[in-house]
């Protein structure tokens, strides 16, 4: 038994599903401690920066104030599922305050069994229900943490399949005995998952003091057992404290064999009973009636432990093996699996778990040990895969590395990690894990892995409502325009800042540079004065007037600095032509404004309040005395913050016709070699988007520049904005002719407030939130 199903095999090629067998939806769950800097298990409440833990549908709490669960939503592919569990663990990370996420399935540093604080949810059948598990298994043992996998099969497969074998039932029936089928195979075989994932051989000297006796010495403050893989999985580990028989003959025999054990007082609630794969439906509280009326909708495996040699605990390979063995399920001969066959499988579960793979074989004759029958469940997976030729060859890949580890166990992940344990100890292996994965999250903070292509604006936004809890969907990914929903209420968002709260005509006010300054000038805010020009001729014409006067040529409507000529020195009829030439190109009308003295600086108001103030220092690069500009900008180019396209905090520094008439007007070239120490501009604007360095300085600035920037804000009618001032000493008050507002502008990058070139996180997408949804905070 347990081989590939020719038959079956076959019909799924003559009815070209080879294809479509591999498509499904794929799911995880995963939870960690968090721990101090010692490697102790932290006793502070779950951060409120998740909001409710049980309306939060993305970081939740598990048995334990300590223990955090991270969910992603069901995605198509293992590459998506995994880069949101990714960012999920870096959006966690990023939250704890002098904490770490124990990368260990094993628990850290224990407090004594009553010390450890139970989750408080706020719901007294949750609490209930907690403090029991805590009074029957014991709190210790509810701080193992693991993995949980969810996998569908793609509707249109199962379909197409339900078609081909001419059932006579119907469609939901149908999908459900194949679930339940591959449920079946999973537990009958489950022990060869267990050890192709395990990786938690030891136990601190903390853990369940019973389980320490048991058990021997690696290192003074360490336990194992010989030959286990998994502890988690063990009599130690995550499991009832008897076996149970539960039919999975159908939906209703399992349903009638939980509630059997309900009734009895065997179990709590149907949600404990531990076992390896779970029926699933789509959605309920009531699973009994969500799985009598839809039916399966998909499975959870959840014997997978915490892998501490990946950042996420878990590596895409592992997944997608995982995926591979599902699928070589659901192909495999499927035979009885009453009561005499669960006790074959839990006897070969706890085979594997106390012996490893040379453990007994139970149920089958013809082999001794599990490794003969593992090794020859890899020849017909390579036939599987060898008829289906899947279009990702990584399976294959993936196949023979996995088989490497029956052939040699010193691969397996439990015995490297071992190892690794050993060459230090228990708590500081897993300490200097949890920090640098730590330290991982934090260099990659501001991205939303696996939306990279979004502006990075856009992916802030995104990352502070999942933290939140707030759902999101795509209307048009390539527009950056998303729909964020938390309980009925829906907000639509384009680049992170274009909402609901502004209005239309706003938006065209702060478009238009001309409408601007008059609306300004009306409500007694300075601005500077300049000329309007829709042709060349006519400017041209007062190139004389302007010939010695510092100005700066910009088109009417424009953005991120495009078109924009700054002269503050003297300039040529080349040059002034030049600097018209490239404004007509994003305007038909130009503006020629004065050029205002003192420094520049970009204030980002958000309703009533000015959340961030950065001088915006323009592109350049510092001489050595030994690279040209040109090598200066390019190593320069190397900081991993600096990108293209608003997906990175900073931008590339530019050597275009800008910055090369920038330096001649300097008496510049890019082939120059700059002295040691000395700073060369590229540009004379400072935006960030062509290359300038951002530096924070909210704190500095005085409180009557923020009145301004918010008194402009409300003459535009603007929620958000951000407001360009140009002025002379940050350190004096604001009078008439000390500082100018020189631009407003509708949609501010907000990256650049949260991540700086220096200074501190402002949390701008944070307070676009806040203003969103206000109302049901």
């Amino acid at each position: 038994m347990g081989m590939l199903n020719r038959e079956l095999l076959q019909l799924v090629m003559d009815n070209h599903l080879y294809k479509d067998i591999w498509l499904g939806n794929f799911g995880l769950e995963k939870e960690n401690n968090r721990v101090d800097e010692n490697g102790n298990l932290a006793l502070t409440p779950h951060p409120k920066a998740f909001g409710s833990k049980l309306e939060n549908p993305y970081i939740k709490t598990d048995f334990s104030e300590s223990q955090i669960e991270m969910v992603t939503p069901p995605f198509e592919t293992i590459d998506e599922t995994y880069h949101f569990l990714e960012t999920l663990h870096d959006i966690v990370s990023l939250e704890l305050n002098d904490e770490y996420l124990w990368p260990s399935s094993n628990p850290p540093a224990l407090p004594n069994d009553e010390e450890i604080p139970i989750a408080l949810m706020n719901d007294p059948e949750e609490d209930h229900y907690r403090h029991q598990l805590a009074e029957k298994y014991g709190r210790k043992r509810q701080l193992i943490s693991g993995i949980h996998y969810n996998f569908s099969f793609h509707e249109e497969f199962l379909k197409r399949l339900y078609y081909a074998l001419h059932v006579n039932n119907s469609f939901k029936n149908f999908k459900d005995s194949i679930y339940l089928k591959v449920a079946r195979n999973v537990l009958k075989y489950r022990w060869l998952l267990i050890y192709l994932t395990g990786a938690s051989p030891v136990f601190d000297k903390t853990y369940i003091k019973k389980c320490v006796k048991l058990s021997e010495h690696l290192d003074e403050e360490s336990y194992f057992f010989p030959n286990m893989n998994s502890l988690r999985n063990s009599v130690c580990g995550y499991r009832n404290e008897k076996i149970y028989y539960i039919s999975y003959h159908s939906v209703e025999d399992y349903i009638r064999d939980l509630q059997a054990l309900v009734n009895s007082k065997e179990l709590l609630s149907m949600r404990e009973y531990y076992c390896s794969v779970r029926i699933k439906p789509e959605n309920g509280k009531d699973l009994v009636q969500a799985l009598m009326k839809d039916g399966i909708a998909y499975l959870e495996l959840r014997m997978i432990d915490l892998n501490p040699l990946y950042k996420i605990g878990v590596s895409k390979e592992t997944l997608k093996f995982v995926h591979l063995f599902l699928l070589f399920m659901l192909l495999i001969e499927d035979g009885p699996f009453e009561e005499e066959e669960q006790k074959v499988a839990a006897l070969n579960h706890d085979s594997l778990i106390m012996n490893g793979l040379q453990g007994r074989l139970f149920g089958e004759d013809s082999y001794e040990t599990l490794e003969e029958k593992a090794l020859d469940f890899f020849k017909e997976m390579e036939k599987m895969l060898q008829v289906l030729k899947p279009s990702d060859e990584t399976f294959i890949r993936i196949l023979h590395q996995e088989k490497q580890k029956l052939v040699n166990p010193k691969l397996s992940f439990a015995a490297l990690v071992k190892s690794e344990i050993q060459k230090s100890s228990y708590l500081s292996y897993h300490m200097d894990k949890a920090k640098q994965y730590n330290k991982e999250s934090m260099t990659s903070g501001y991205q939303f892995i696996g939306y990279e292509d979004l502006e990075l604006s856009t992916q802030l936004l995104l990352k502070a409502a999942v933290k939140r809890g707030i759902s999101f969907e795509f209307l048009d990914r390539e527009e950056n325009f998303i729909l964020l929903q938390k309980g009925n209420h829906r907000e639509y968002v384009k680049q992170a800042t274009r909402t609901s709260l502004d209005s239309y005509s706003t938006v065209l006010i702060m478009e238009n540079k001309v409408v601007t300054k008059k609306i300004l000038k009306q409500h007694g805010i300075r601005v500077p004065d300049g000329r309007v020009y829709r042709d060349m001729d006519s400017a041209l014409a007062d190139y004389g007037t302007y010939q010695n006067v510092p100005i700066v040529i910009k088109p009417k409507s424009t953005n991120f600095g495009l078109g924009i000529s700054i002269f503050s020195g003297d300039f040529s009829l080349e040059d002034y032509q030049k600097a018209f030439e490239m404004a007509f190109e994003y305007d038909q009308t130009v503006l020629l404004e004065e050029f205002m003295t003192g420094k520049e600086y970009r204030f980002l108001v958000m309703g009533d309040e000015v959340v961030g103030i950065l001088h915006r220092v323009p592109a350049n690069v510092v001489g050595d005395g030994i690279h040209t500009i040109e090598q200066l900008v390019q190593e320069k180019n190397k900081d991993p913050l600096r990108g293209k396209g608003y997906k990175t905090p900073l931008e590339r520094i530019q050597l275009g016709e800008v910055e090369k008439m920038f330096l001649k007007n300097q008496s510049k070239h890019i082939t120059d070699i700059p002295s040691t120490g000395e700073v060369v501009y590229l540009r004379e604007n400072s935006n960030i988007s062509t290359g300038g360095d951002s530096i924070d300085y909210t704190d500095e600035v005085l409180e009557c520049y923020k009145k301004i920037a918010i008194q402009a804000a409300k003459a535009a009618g603007a929620t958000f904005c951000g407001v360009d001032m140009m002025i002379d000493n940050i350190e004096e008050q604001a009078t008439d002719s000390n500082y100018s507002i020189i631009e407003i502008n509708f949609n501010p990058a907000i990256h650049i407030h949260c991540y700086p070139y220096k200074g501190k996180n402002r949390k701008a997408d944070e307070k676009i939130l806040d203003l969103l949804f206000e109302k049901i905070q």
